[in-house]
């Protein structure tokens, strides 16, 4: 039933995260144990003017060999 629970939250995130008008979203997950998981929740949001994916050498201005 937890399951059920955690899966619902995360529609629910993404659903209120489209209808304010962001359009890409990407979501990294990782595992965590059971004792880490009921500990702490980690979230993390960046923000980028643009279209390129966040973080990609694109958006941080790492990108090499472009001329």
């Amino acid at each position: 039933m937890s399951e059920e629970k955690d899966i619902q939250a995360i529609i629910d995130l993404l659903d209120h995260k489209t209808q304010s008008g962001i359009s890409r979203i990407h979501i990294d997950v990782e595992e965590q144990s059971k004792e880490e998981t009921e500990n702490a929740s980690k979230m993390k949001e960046q923000y980028h003017h643009g279209r390129c994916d966040v973080g990609s050498p694109w958006a941080t201005g790492t990108v090499r060999n472009f001329d």
